[in-house]
């Protein structure tokens, strides 16, 4: 049976996730029905991260095996043609060995969380960004977060449901800049925890509206509890923009 590599993107609002549920909508479960379709039996789709409800995708991989050999673009389009209506996107596809794993071959995981700091509510933005109605500090962000870098006891900034056995991750990079009107948060590691990105993003948050000071987050961090974590920021604004092989 040959493996196929897929690279897809997906607005994450309609679904309940990436992992597939039987009581709603999950981006695993629309590639499976229009995988399913095209090799004329049950696929099962593995992805490289299972992204919550409402986070979007730039470059998720996932990959799955086909009982049919096709050329790799064929699996792309008839792929796509049976994911309409549901807004997930097969952008790229190619034949692996049969040892790739999606999730366990990965490299790095890279996100990016976007927010808007303007007072007047979004139009052509809205569901795809955090709006904060005030201006933010971006470079006070940026600084702040650089105490976050290398391996620590996040448990702070892990969400109660959380499942890994470890609170235990090494951040390998994490950045904060001005964009125009948009302020961009990048970070990258090889695995995170539940919604860690979206729990430091709000911490940082504060910092940028002058709640917090840079020894206010190394405190959170050093409290290792989850009481000391900011607000957490919405799925909106998260975005799993790459996965590294």
């Amino acid at each position: 049976m040959p493996r196929y590599k897929l690279t897809l993107e997906y607005d994450g609002g309609p679904f309940m996730g990436w992992q597939w549920q039987d009581h709603g909508p999950s981006v695993q479960g629309s590639l499976q029905r229009a995988a399913a379709k095209l090799n004329g039996a049950p696929v099962e789709v593995i992805g490289a991260g299972r992204t919550d409800s409402g986070v979007h995708a730039l470059g998720q991989v996932a990959h799955l095996d086909l009982v049919k050999d096709l050329r790799p673009d064929t699996v792309r389009d008839a792929i796509n043609q049976h994911l309409r209506p549901d807004p997930v996107a097969v952008l790229d596809c190619v034949e692996v060995d049969t040892d790739f794993h999606a999730r366990f071959s990965a490299a790095r995981r890279h996100y990016i969380y976007r927010i808007i700091d303007r007072r007047p509510p979004l139009t052509l933005d809205r569901g795809k960004v955090w709006r904060v109605p005030v201006k933010l500090d971006a470079d006070a962000m940026h600084a702040a977060a650089q105490c976050l870098v290398g391996e620590h006891d996040f448990s702070t900034f892990r969400d109660v449901q959380c499942q890994a056995k470890s609170p235990v991750k090494t951040l390998d990079q994490i950045s904060v800049r001005r964009v125009a009107d948009e302020v961009e948060l990048t970070c990258s590691a090889l695995s995170f925890l539940h919604r860690q990105v979206r729990s430091i993003t709000g911490s940082l948050v504060e910092i940028g509206r002058g709640k917090w000071t840079g020894t206010d987050l190394v405190q959170a961090l050093k409290a290792r509890d989850r009481a000391a974590c900011g607000p957490v920021a919405p799925a909106d604004g998260l975005y799993l923009e790459r996965v590294d092989y």
